[in-house]
């Protein structure tokens, strides 16, 4: 269940035989998201000669590439290698060129374009999502200390505390942890907590 993605949008570029290669990388979660970013680098380069593609989704294991009218197998699969090989999923690369007037040849367009995606994936943010549960404990004011210190031992991650009748804390922890944490939750406060528990989803814990 857990997997690499990036955070968010990011972009390098690389000047070859006169040939500027921009490669720009961006998370999505389904086709019409990866299509539409596609369609906006487009309408972003309108000049340019090539846009070329790669995207892998989690959603139904889709894999789609396009060499976007350079030789077939120069652009579009250079791409999707460099995602697998960084074991990225629910990403989307974008190598647009602008032709120089130097023609590189068919080994010298896969260097470019595999070159263009790397540097696109270097400058981005990547992340590793877990699998993990966000829990929502609740108790009264005398448990807090307590509460807090064990989700810290425990690895918990804390993201928004409430006061008001009672304590309301919402987090996250990961899955292997989860039923130790509850446990130990219980244990130190007498059974006198609430705790909500999500289903199981994949989490930045980063």
């Amino acid at each position: 269940m857990s997997y690499k993605t990036v955070r968010n949008r990011a972009s390098d570029s690389i000047t070859i035989e006169k040939s500027e290669f921009i490669g720009v990388i961006s998370p999505v979660k389904s086709d019409e998201e990866a299509v539409a970013f596609i369609e906006k680098i487009r309408s972003e380069n309108r000049k340019a000669r090539h846009n070329c593609y790669a995207y892998i989704l989690r959603d139904n294991f889709i894999s789609r590439y396009s060499d976007d009218g350079e030789p077939q197998g120069t652009a579009g699969l250079p791409i999707l290698d460099v995602l697998q090989k960084n074991g990225l999923t629910d990403v989307v690369i974008v190598v647009t060129r602008y032709f120089g007037g130097i023609l590189l040849g068919k080994g010298g367009l896969t260097r470019a374009y595999s070159n263009a995606a790397s540097l696109a994936v270097n400058a981005s943010e990547v992340v590793e999502m877990l699998s993990g549960f966000y829990l929502t404990i609740e108790s009264d004011y005398s448990w807090y200390e307590r509460i807090i210190r064990c989700l810290g031992e425990q690895g918990a991650r804390v993201d928004n505390t409430e006061f008001s009748e009672n304590v309301k804390i919402t987090g996250a922890i990961k899955a292997e942890a989860c039923d130790r944490l509850m446990e130990v939750l219980v244990d130190i406060t007498s059974g006198s907590v609430s705790i909500v528990k999500s289903d199981e989803t994949t989490i930045d814990f980063s």
